[in-house]
């Protein structure tokens, strides 16, 4: 006997009907604690996410902007805090979102999708909170850190300092090395004298050994010179 698939009639908040197989999570009013785990953003077919009224703490996961099939998220009336992740606005699809009623603070990130959620009440309850479609404007206090944000300028002088700081030890590493070197032998020869006599003797023999045969060649050139004249 053949079976048809299963079909399942939901009715989620803020959408009509949907009929068909997308996952859908809602376990909101179920006195839920702790964290949002963030393997949820993991679930790559969820269209619909509903975690409302409950207890949740902690920030919204990073990267929830991986749920890029959803279209419903409600996160509303929990005590979630932090920023809203700017990866939120990737989410082509989301049509319905509610992060209101939480302890959230920051700017509102900005998207092409986030701009067409022009309804104020989606962020309501978030004294922190700033940015369109919020009447508040955000400050420079209020945005958060970022490698744009970094004055160039800074930077730079920064590095400069330290190369200015790498050359002058290298510079006294170089002195050093010279300096120890130098007297590791010199001291040497200063303080043993039994040591002083045999590197003179040293460098004379060294210096007879290279003139002979200097001497030796140039007489031969001489020679040879004056036998073609």
């Amino acid at each position: 006997m053949r079976h048809n698939p299963l079909q399942v009639d939901v009715i989620v908040k803020g959408i009509s009907e949907l009929t068909g197989s997308q996952s859908i999570i809602d376990l909101s009013r179920n006195y839920l604690v702790g964290s949002i785990p963030r393997e949820l953003t993991n679930i790559s077919t969820l269209f619909a996410l509903n975690l409302s009224y409950n207890h949740l703490t902690g920030h919204i996961p990073e990267n929830i902007g991986n749920l890029k099939t959803v279209e419903s998220l409600d996160l509303s009336n929990n005590h979630l805090s932090g920023t809203i992740p700017q990866s939120l606005s990737s989410i082509s699809w989301l049509s319905n979102l509610n992060l209101s009623n939480n302890n959230l603070h920051g700017p509102i990130p900005t998207g092409s999708q986030l701009q067409t959620l022009d309804d104020p009440s989606i962020y309501a309850g978030n004294s922190g909170l700033c940015g369109f479609p919020l009447p508040n404007h955000c400050t420079e206090l209020d945005a958060p850190p970022s490698s744009t944000s970094v004055n160039p300028t800074v930077g730079k002088d920064d590095v400069k300092k330290e190369d200015k700081y790498d050359k002058l030890w290298f510079i006294l590493a170089v002195m050093s090395g010279v300096a120890t070197g130098f007297w590791g032998v010199v001291g040497t020869l200063v303080i043993k004298r039994s040591w002083r006599q045999a590197y003179f003797r040293y460098v004379e023999d060294l210096g007879d050994r290279i003139y002979v045969p200097v001497k030796v060649r140039v007489n031969r050139f001489k020679r040879g010179f004056n036998e073609n004249l």
